[in-house]
């Protein structure tokens, strides 16, 4: 499990390498912010974690010339090309045959090599871990790996020192990295909700389970939120603090995609708009007076979909 010490230490780490991302503020009565971390580097939260994986790994002196490999559907396989750009070092990253073309080109550009392999993240997590130990390249976990998840938590530590009022944050969980950092972060201070897709429900099926459990992938959202199953590091923090557990429909998700766009002219992937699905579809609700924050954590999405 990791803290809020190995939160801050990430925040020092990756300092002047990330964007502190703007909190919007309420409108009118609404006690409801909105974290604008899509507009981070590469459109995505990611890009903390792989930053922080990365200049660890290069502190270690564990990245040689095959240099770093990560599995992803997209999102992780970007920001870890992004990163090694800046940082010098060579990366390849495995996609599932079906993640869309506009991350692939995206991860391309950055740099890395793309290597298609599986039809979902769980078997292009295999192919990457095999090609990690082949070619002697370390291995940067999308979700389920300390340096990655407590990156991600930095984005909670600016929520609150931007608003320390703020009771609640709402994040959505896909292999639980996101939700593991910003629970180490925010433990003691505020509390959690964890959003997840009916289709795809990692982390509600492994605390109704006791343990880890594999869920059947499917939905709009599985290119970012696919995971098979939840990280151990996620399920180490539920049980530290358990969240409240949310999950939303299929209709629920592209709704609050849509408002988004309409309401703020955010273009936010499906998964991103997962956490703020549960407030506009009352799956869950807020008690009166509570200050919630909600996540926004990407923007890598085709915008001639929008609408």
């Amino acid at each position: 499990m990791i803290t809020r010490d190995d939160v801050l230490a990430a925040r020092d780490r990756i300092e002047g390498r990330v964007r502190r991302t703007p909190l919007l503020a309420p409108f009118g009565a609404d006690d409801v912010w909105l974290k604008l971390e899509h507009l981070q580097h590469c459109g995505v939260f990611k890009t903390r974690g792989a930053f922080n994986r990365q200049l660890a790994a290069l502190e270690r002196g564990e990245l040689g010339v095959a240099g770093i490999v990560v599995a992803s559907g997209g999102n992780a396989g970007l920001a870890h090309a992004f990163a090694a750009r800046a940082l010098g070092v060579r990366a390849t990253v495995f996609v599932p045959e079906p993640a869309p073309e506009v991350k692939v080109q995206r991860i391309r550009a950055y740099g890395a090599e793309v290597v298609r392999a599986g039809a979902e993240y769980a078997e292009a997590l295999a192919a990457a871990v095999d090609f990690g130990h082949a070619q002697g390249a370390a291995f940067a976990h999308a979700y389920d790996q300390p340096e990655v998840a407590a990156g991600a938590g930095t984005l909670a530590e600016e929520v609150l020192e931007d608003e320390p009022s703020i009771d609640t944050i709402v994040v959505a969980v896909g292999g639980g990295g996101l939700y593991a950092g910003v629970a180490a972060a925010v433990h003691g201070r505020a509390r959690v909700v964890a959003v997840e897709p009916e289709a795809c429900p990692t982390l509600h099926r492994a605390m109704a389970a006791g343990h880890p459990v594999d869920v059947e992938v499917s939905g709009v959202a599985a290119d970012s939120l696919g995971a098979r199953r939840v990280g151990d590091l996620a399920f180490a923090a539920q049980q530290a603090e358990p969240p409240v557990s949310v999950l939303v429909s299929e209709d629920a998700i592209l709704e609050a995609r849509s408002r988004l766009w309409a309401d703020y002219r955010i273009a936010s992937e499906h998964g991103a708009a997962t956490a703020y699905a549960a407030l506009l579809s009352g799956a869950w609700s807020p008690a009166d007076g509570e200050r919630v924050c909600v996540v926004v954590c990407g923007a890598n999405t085709d915008p001639t979909t929008m609408g």
